[in-house]
């Protein structure tokens, strides 16, 4: 299979047969012999990226204390982020998967796709240096999180919501959340309450889903 595109997206030279270890997922892997995964190069390419994310934000935002610089690194890394850099780099149609996940759409999968991008940072660390991996990162996982605000806000709601309330002298959300329908269909509904008072609702296929809504829903009714 040819990566051409692949590279020329990426701008850097990576050692084919490293390539294609990095895009090879697991059920590819078992369906084919048990052949290697990527999983040795995304556990390379976290600690890769973990150290040039935590590196940037540092840089970039020196009135943060050290629980909001966490926070955003967190955020900057999670599975949520690292998917969209993923797919603006197209991993998806060149990931190796096995026949149950090309059933249900795993190149979209975005734990899938942020394992993959992960490895391909390792790939390029092995091949060509932390300069090629970097700029894998700077690329296309930097210009992701250089709104921390936004990036706090739609990946740690909560958090962001109760630390607005605190510097407002408002008293601390609470979330009151119900269901509906069978347990393999189940839809979540969360209420944020503050005060006595419901500031704004939300809903999702999840507890966590539904809260994160009502969340980024309060922020917005709080900031008018």
């Amino acid at each position: 299979m040819s990566y051409a595109s692949l590279i020329k997206t990426l701008g850097i030279s990576i050692d084919s047969a490293l390539l294609e270890l990095a895009l090879t997922h697991s059920s590819y892997a078992y369906e084919n012999g048990k052949i290697p995964d990527n999983e040795r190069l995304e556990f390379l390419g976290d600690s890769v990226l973990g150290f040039v994310v935590t590196g940037h934000i540092y840089s970039t935002n020196p009135t943060l204390d050290e629980g909001s610089l966490s926070r955003i690194r967190n955020a900057a890394v999670s599975a949520k982020t690292l998917a969209v850099a993923a797919k603006n780099i197209g991993l998806g149609e060149h990931l190796r998967l096995g026949k149950g996940e090309l059933a249900t759409a795993g190149q979209d999968k975005p734990n899938i796709l942020a394992d993959a991008l992960e490895a391909l940072i390792g790939a390029a660390y092995i091949s060509s240096g932390l300069e090629a991996a970097k700029k894998i990162i700077d690329d296309f996982v930097i210009p992701l999180i250089d709104s921390a605000d936004e990036l706090l806000e739609t990946s740690e709601p909560r958090t962001v919501l109760q630390e607005l309330l605190k510097s407002a002298n408002k008293g601390e959300a609470t979330f009151e959340v119900t269901h509906e329908g069978p347990d393999h269909d189940r839809t979540f509904f969360a209420n944020v309450v503050v005060d006595g008072s419901t500031l704004a609702t939300g809903s999702g296929r999840s507890r966590k889903a539904a809260e994160a809504e009502a969340a980024i829903a309060a922020l917005k009714a709080l900031r008018g």
